[in-house]
């Protein structure tokens, strides 16, 4: 699998609201960027906990990064 070089430009999605559907909404994003040969960045902001789905993230190996600010 060939990761595509850091020159190339990257996307930023946010999806926010109330509700829910969004974690399960970028998750699925994260799938196919990684299935795509993209590196990709997790940022959550009031998450405190390192939830399954989070902690599911880490099998996609180096080509995934997370990040949680707010909240301990």
């Amino acid at each position: 699998m060939e990761i595509l070089s850091e020159a190339r430009k990257g996307y930023v999605h946010v999806y926010t609201g109330d509700g829910k559907g969004k974690t399960t909404a970028a998750l699925g994003l994260v799938l196919r960027a990684v299935g795509a040969g993209y590196r990709v960045l997790v940022v959550q902001f009031i998450k405190g906990m390192a939830y399954s789905e989070i902690k599911a993230l880490g099998a996609l190996g180096e080509q995934v990064e997370v990040k949680q600010y707010g909240r301990s």
